[in-house]
């Protein structure tokens, strides 16, 4: 344990002197953009060998923020390439992870693995090649021990996402994660707040999972959340689907298509403008967006 938390000091210093040629300081609580539109790639070995397709589809739908999985099979040349490519498209790339046993203290090793990778990647490429931000998927609702044993759970939840946002900040690097749309029904063990307004005070981003297929119903899910980041002065999206379902059709834009997802977007922003953390919102994820784009629905 002793020689990994050398190992990642030893990396954010290496992080920090990158600060001198050009990389920027980590932010405070940021300020709201409201033309934020991002979207999950989780199977990065597309990169490989689709780069330009991927950033010319994003580019055109208006995507200037992408969540790219680390996946340390993909050599580090495509992720520079990929990065390159998308940063001269206006196009910001955040370095995506995340289980739900992320959430469990035994498995930190998971994170000090993402983590690891993300500052040796950061030091070794050049400034246009570095990623702008961390981005996590954890939800650990998923595991057993929500139902049997929830407080437990959520003490180890919360300890390693303490653990992940202080590393990730040594990486002056900002530090964002997807939360459900009811995390705010739930109260911490000690009954002081919301789980979800814990974890958006963490967070400098949170994208709230609002997957309804109704701007009505996307907006309402969401508004609990984006008071709380508007008290925070944290930024939220808000988060959409376009995958299929077994949830029911209303989860998902899958069956409307992606026409009819602009058109209740431009809505859902009518709604949500009022709110100062509001920046805009993600679409779930790359592949499904694409296929149902060349589907024609």
């Amino acid at each position: 344990m002793k020689k990994h938390a050398l190992r990642f000091l030893t990396l954010c210093l290496a992080c920090g002197l990158l600060l001198l040629t050009g990389m920027s300081v980590h932010p405070g609580p940021a300020k709201a953009q409201s033309h934020l539109k991002a979207t999950w790639l989780w199977y990065t070995p597309m990169i490989e060998s689709s780069a330009d397709d991927i950033i010319g589809f994003a580019s055109r739908q208006g995507v200037n923020l992408i969540y790219l999985q680390m996946n340390q099979d993909v050599r580090a040349e495509h992720y520079r390439k990929f990065i390159r490519l998308a940063g001269e498209n206006g196009i910001q790339v955040h370095v995506l992870g995340g289980a739900p046993k992320w959430a469990l203290e035994s498995e930190r090793h998971r994170i000090d693995t993402f983590l690891n990778w993300t500052a040796e990647y950061q030091v070794a490429a050049a400034p246009e090649e570095r990623f702008t931000g961390i981005h996590v998927d954890i939800e650990p609702h998923t595991l057993p021990q929500w139902k049997t044993n929830r407080d437990w759970l959520v003490e180890q939840w919360q300890s390693n996402v303490r653990y992940l946002v202080s590393r990730g900040h040594c990486l002056d690097l900002p530090v964002g994660a997807d939360i459900t749309f009811w995390l705010h029904t739930y109260s911490l063990p000690d009954q002081s707040m919301t789980i979800s307004r814990w974890m958006i005070g963490q967070f400098d981003q949170i994208a709230i999972m609002a997957y309804r297929d109704s701007a009505a119903n996307i907006y309402n899910l969401a508004a609990t959340e984006l008071k709380e980041a508007d008290a925070l002065g944290k930024e939220a999206l808000i988060a959409v689907e376009t995958k299929s379902s077994n949830e029911g059709q209303f989860i998902t834009f899958y069956e409307e298509g992606v026409s009819f997802m602009e058109e209740q977007l431009l809505k859902v922003d009518a709604m949500a403008g009022s709110h100062s953390s509001f920046s805009g919102f993600a679409v779930h994820e790359y592949r499904s967006w694409r296929a149902l784009y060349e589907s024609g629905r």
